[in-house]
């Protein structure tokens, strides 16, 4: 099994458990991602105070993840997504995974069970690129064969406002 990258292990063993008030803060900068804390406190109808100390125990305990992760890879110039299926030699696992990370195209990789071991979000200008790309892994320490899988169309982006608002109610109807 790969070990999971240490600083989002950290992250993850500070995570605490979102509340409702936590949904109610989170929902409304969504709502608004340039809100001021003031704005948010307004909105939510909670002290400043109160917002301002969520959002950094959020932020600190890796709950309320960086902003950058909002930006299209289209608009930096990489419209096309492709989903890779990585298998490993588990004998060098962390060279593997150390590779990967540092390709740039690379913007998520997540351990799996099933054919491969790795599954990579990989990014590309054009399927040329894309080929570059694929290219670079295979060569790559570690790494035994791939799989790639060209994303068509985005049917339904990730989201959280559902998990969220559920939280809410339900904190808000105890």
């Amino acid at each position: 099994m790969l070990k999971p990258d240490s600083g989002k292990e950290e992250a993850l063993s500070n995570l605490t458990p979102l509340d409702g008030t936590d949904a109610r803060i989170l929902l409304a900068l969504d709502r608004d991602p340039q809100a001021t804390v003031v704005a948010l406190a307004a909105d939510t109808g909670l002290a400043r105070n109160t917002v301002q100390a969520r959002l950094r125990r959020m932020t600190e305990s890796g709950a309320l993840g960086r902003e950058s992760r909002r930006i299209d890879p289209a608009a930096l110039g990489y419209p096309l997504l492709a989903l890779v299926t990585v298998s490993i030699s588990q004998r060098m696992r962390v060279q593997a995974t150390e590779a990967l990370s540092a390709l740039p195209e690379v913007l998520e990789l997540l351990a799996t069970t099933g054919d491969g071991d790795l599954l990579a979000r990989v990014v590309a200008r054009d399927t040329a690129d894309l080929n570059r790309i694929t290219e670079m892994l295979v060569d790559m320490p570690g790494i035994v064969r791939t799989s790639t899988a060209i994303v068509l169309k985005e049917v339904r982006p990730l989201r959280l406002d559902g998990l969220l608002e559920r939280l809410a109610t339900n904190a808000a109807s105890r």
